[in-house]
């Protein structure tokens, strides 16, 4: 099983936050007009409650002049945190059975 560690990653909205809103002084409402989005698209983005999509993650990128990698890979640190913290997928994770190669 993969190493994990015992802190969780900073989460999208965290890194959006503290990142990047606050140190440019953006609204919500500010970065959702230059995002071409509803306000509520970054408040549930802030808030945790919507995922970054490959979509939104070429979004942000353009808005930030970043990359839409490092965008993804925030989220998938936190789901693959969240996944190795959970009860029930750990259980899922430790029902898998590796396939035996064939060489």
């Amino acid at each position: 099983m993969m190493l994990t560690t015992k802190r969780k990653p900073a989460s999208v909205g965290e890194i959006l936050i503290e990142e990047f809103m606050e140190p440019m002084g953006l609204t919500q409402g500010a970065l959702a007009k230059a995002m071409g989005v509803q306000r509520k698209h970054v408040n549930e983005l802030c808030n945790n409650r919507r995922t970054v999509t490959a979509a939104t993650a070429l979004i942000l990128a353009r808005v930030f002049g970043n990359s839409p990698d490092f965008w993804l890979n925030v989220q998938r640190r936190g789901d693959l945190w969240d996944a190795m913290h959970s009860p029930r997928e750990r259980e899922r994770i430790k029902r898998a059975r590796p396939l035996k190669s064939a060489a």
